[in-house]
């Protein structure tokens, strides 16, 4: 059943994911976040799909999730919550983060709570000068969720990550940028035409270089050396074995631009 608030769309490689719920500046329903899960793993088992692009519409890349349904009924017992966040804004994160193809964040306006933790879990971010970040969390009394306290650390160290999570301000995008959370920061209007062209770049490189190269930043800073090495050993291996591979060594011999294939 097609569910609405998400427009979905293949083009030359890529999967387009566009968040649609302008007048809740594209806050996440629980259908809409399982939507976002399902498109990224068609993208992961799609050889036609090489890169994902992820954005909104209106004022909002993602304000988190819709809370205006307010609590749900009945009793609440011991486990509901973490049951909840495990198979919900946890499971989104790990979509992303999982995603075999660059999953490219657009960012258009406001991203706080899990809309930001949703963007920092990208592999590249892009925002439009008008965006801002909000670890909207204490604001609220609650402890940050979606994959935040594992995130931030790893892309601007402890005490930068407590200090957004403690405060609360809203980052703007230049800051953002500043702190190595954001790639590039461009003019609203550009935005756009900028994600499309990061993205043509990502779907005409080599698929499953990528999608391993991916694997290996992730996981690095779990990892101890030897693991960490024992792994770029067998990446490196399981690469060789790909069409890409081949194409790249032989362009290099021949002395031309290689053509991927994503194979």
């Amino acid at each position: 059943m097609p569910v609405s608030g998400i427009a979905h769309e293949v083009r030359e490689h890529v999967s387009y994911l566009t968040l649609d719920r302008p007048d809740s500046l594209n806050a996440l329903t629980p259908a809409l976040r399982d939507r976002i899960v399902e498109l990224l793993a068609q993208a992961s088992a799609d050889p036609d799909v090489r890169a994902v692009v992820l954005t909104g519409t209106g004022r909002g890349f993602c304000a988190g999730a819709d809370l205006r349904g307010g609590a749900t009924g009945g009793e609440r017992v011991p486990g509901d919550v973490a049951r909840t966040l495990r198979l919900g804004a946890q499971r989104l994160i790990a979509a992303v983060l999982d995603c075999e193809k660059p999953v490219l964040a657009a960012v258009n306006g406001t991203a706080a709570g899990l809309g930001a933790h949703l963007a920092f879990a990208c592999d590249l971010v892009l925002a439009a000068e008008s965006a801002r970040f909000i670890e909207v969390f204490v604001r609220r009394g609650l402890v940050p969720d979606a994959g935040g306290a594992y995130l931030l650390p790893r892309l601007v160290g402890p005490q930068r990550a407590k200090e957004l999570m403690f405060f609360g301000d809203a980052l703007l995008a230049a800051d953002a940028e500043r702190l190595g959370l954001v790639n590039r920061v461009v003019p609203d209007g550009e935005l756009t035409r900028t994600a499309r062209e990061w993205a043509a770049r990502l779907a005409s490189g080599p698929t499953r270089a990528l999608a391993l190269t991916k694997h290996l930043v992730n996981s690095a800073l779990d990892a101890d050396r030897p693991a960490a090495f024992a792994a770029e050993a067998w990446a490196q291996e399981i690469n060789l074995t790909t069409e890409d591979a081949q194409e790249g060594l032989r362009a290099f011999a021949e002395r031309r631009g290689p053509r991927f294939r994503g194979r």
